[in-house]
Formats: structure tokens, sequence, C-alpha cells
């Protein structure tokens, strides 16, 4: 008898399994913020927070959306790895009730003080870090424990975020430490689902040449990455910092090449991943020639290219598959699914755009595609993440 993915209860469909309540609430904070950010940071609007309203902005994007998203994913990823129930029912709803506080004391940290908001904000990240591990523990699943080692960073930078704007009223390495954490997770889970996807598909529908398995070279290039970002975050303006971000950043290119992403361009759920880890090695680059050229290369190039592009490309093309897989229906992506990975790829080619041209047009063309991907995806994926998992259909004699 197979084990029960999912054990019977009183509770709603959007409850029965982590990805259902953190995808779609998620994408849809992520795509309603960026339609509230433009105004605040031109000044049309005001938030009641302590935060300068970049620091709002960004605070937001990394320990808002993608620590919903990174929590949807990691809820739903390790029963798989463990054989166990997933978390569901009341103990998912009070994870969530804990992220949607921590919304909250955010946007109102000016009226609760910065601690209490501080304390609020980051129980979440602390709960999903430690429900994360007593899963992999009772599972005995220790391959797959090294995932915890980013989320319990993400936790630390986001405490260090309130106390860096506490202390000097703007935030500098958190920031920093939030996006290098983000992408280790990334270039971890990444690189095993990437060419594992490709592998299957291309065995079935283009035979031939098939992407190069996780290895010690993909080991070696996640160390050697992971160290640029801790010496990126520390020492953002060092010569050596610079040339190991590029050593970085050409051996991740190395590392997608052979993949074989070229031939999936028939499948959109394959090769949209392909294309969202692009953007590992490009903010890779860009980050190091902001440093050896900073004349001519702003740093917050880089900062898009890892936000926008890797973060938001990579997110939105998991929960899009895991969304399709995890609710019975056909790994097949139709014209709107099409349309909302091409809206974040273009969104994130012209945010790094706008950082060599400040263009207010191609800023705004930008927000507007990232809020097209974003609640796109719940538009087209809502219905299936608050109903109930589609049933095999039944094959007639």
């Amino acid at each position: 008898m197979p084990v029960p993915r999912i054990k019977p209860g009183n509770y709603p469909a959007i409850l029965s399994y982590g990805f259902r309540p953190f995808f779609l609430l998620g994408s849809l904070y992520a795509g309603l913020s960026i339609l509230f950010w433009l105004p605040l940071f031109y000044g049309h609007l005001e938030t009641a927070s302590l935060f300068a309203p970049v620091d709002w902005h960004i605070h937001e994007m990394l320990f808002g959306y993608l620590a919903a998203i990174v929590t949807g994913f990691l809820l739903t990823a390790i029963p798989n790895w463990t054989g166990r129930l997933p978390v569901q029912g009341w103990p998912l709803l009070l994870l969530v009730i804990l992220w949607l506080i921590g919304r909250f004391a955010v946007f109102y940290s000016g009226q609760i003080g910065w601690l209490a908001a501080a304390v609020a904000d980051c129980a979440f990240l602390l709960a999903v870090a430690v429900a994360a591990a007593v899963e992999i523990v009772a599972g005995n699943n220790w391959r797959n424990a090294k995932v915890l080692a980013p989320v319990v960073v993400l936790f630390v930078a986001n405490a260090l975020f309130h106390i860096e704007a506490h202390l000097d009223g703007l935030t500098d390495a958190s920031r920093r430490l939030g996006i290098g954490a983000a992408l280790v997770l990334i270039m971890l889970i990444g690189g095993r689902i990437i060419p594992s996807f490709t592998r299957n598909w291309l065995a079935r529908e283009n035979p031939g040449r098939l992407p190069t398995p996780f290895g010690r070279f993909d080991a070696m290039v996640i160390i050697i990455s992971s160290a640029a970002l801790a010496a990126w975050t520390f020492a953002p303006d060092g010569l050596l910092v610079g040339l190991a971000l590029l050593a970085a950043g050409g051996l991740n290119f190395f590392r997608l090449a052979r993949w074989g992403g070229d031939r999936t361009l028939r499948d959109p759920l394959v090769f949209i991943l392909h294309m969202a880890y692009i953007f590992v090695p490009v903010g890779f680059v860009l980050a190091g020639l902001a440093i050896l050229f900073p004349q001519t290369v702003p740093p917050i190039a880089a900062l898009h290219a890892f936000g926008v592009g890797a973060i938001g490309s990579m997110t939105l093309a998991v929960m899009a598959r895991a969304t399709l897989g995890h609710t019975g229906r056909d790994l097949h992506a139709g014209a709107g699914t099409c349309m909302i990975f091409a809206a974040v790829t273009v969104s994130a080619v012209l945010r790094i755009a706008v950082s060599f041209t400040s263009s207010t047009v191609v800023l705004h063309a930008s927000a507007a595609l990232w809020a097209v991907a974003f609640l796109g995806y719940v538009l087209l994926y809502g219905r299936a993440l608050m109903t109930a998992k589609l049933r095999p259909r039944a094959v007639r004699a």
C-alpha cells in the first residue's frame, strides 16, 4: 500500500500542502507590492514603517515574497525526501498567520516600534527553519539537511536588516546577505532539478545529448560562488572580491552550458528554468564589473539581475511546475503560462537596463511586466491552489 501523501482532516484544500497558501499569497503579494512601490518611491504614498521606502521594498521582496515561496517549496519537497506526511491543517495555518503578522509588523513598525516589528517579522523564518529541521531529523534525511543552511542565513539576514535599519537608517550588508542566501538555494536546488527535469524531458521527447548530472564540479562551483558571495556581502569594494565574483560568474555560465538548455525550446516549463538560471552568472559578472569599473557599471545592476532575474524568474518557474504537478494537472505550459514566463524575463532585462539608463519609461514597463507575471500566476493557478487535487482519469475498458 502506498503511503498517503495527505492526511484527511477538517480543513480546506488550500491547507493540505505548504505550496498552496504560500505560493498563492506570495505571488499575490509580489504583484500588488510592486504596484504600491512605485508611488511610494515617488513620494505619492507612504507607509507607517520605520524603514526607508527603498528598504521597505527590498525587505518585502526578500523576506516577504521570497520567504513565502521558499517555505512553500520546502514544505512540499521535504515530505518527498523523508516519506513523512506534509505539514498541513492547523500547523500550516499557524505558519501562514506568522507570515501575515510579519508583513503587518513591518508596514506598521513606526507605530509598534522597531524591536517589536523585528521579533514579529523574524519569528516566521525561525519557525520555518525549525519545522523543516524537525521533519528532516524525524525522517532521518541527513542528505538534504544542507538546504537548512541558506534558510538559517536568510533568517540571520532578516534580523541584521532590522538592526542595520535601526542603527544606521539604511541597510547595507544585510541586503547582500539575503540575496546571497537565496542564490545559494538556487544554485543548490536548481542545480539538481534543472538537469533532472531536462534529462527526463529529453530522454522522452528529444533523444540525443543529455545534461551532465550533479557532480564534484557542481559542488566546487557552489563552494566558490558561496565564498564569493560571502566576501561581496562584507567587503563589496575589494579588488580580489571583484575577481572572485567574475570567476564565479564564469563557472556558473559553464555549469549552465552543461545542462542542455538549448535543446528544450519546445517545452517552456523546462526552458524557463534554464532562462532563469542564466541570471545567476549574469549577476555575478555585473557585481564583479561594478567593483572593477565603478564608473561604468552601477552596483544596482547586479542586485536586480539577482533579484528580479534569478530570484523572480526561478521562483515563478518552480511555482508553475510544482502547482501543475502537485494538483494533478498535466505538465503543460499553455499560452497564459508562456506569457507570464515571458513577462518576468523581460521585466528582469528591462530592470537591469534601467540601472544604466535611469529611464522612467523603462522602469514603469519593468514594474508593469513584473505585476503581469505574478498576478497572472494568481489568475492562472489560483483555482488549482484552492481546490482539491484532480483525480487520475479513469481508463475505459
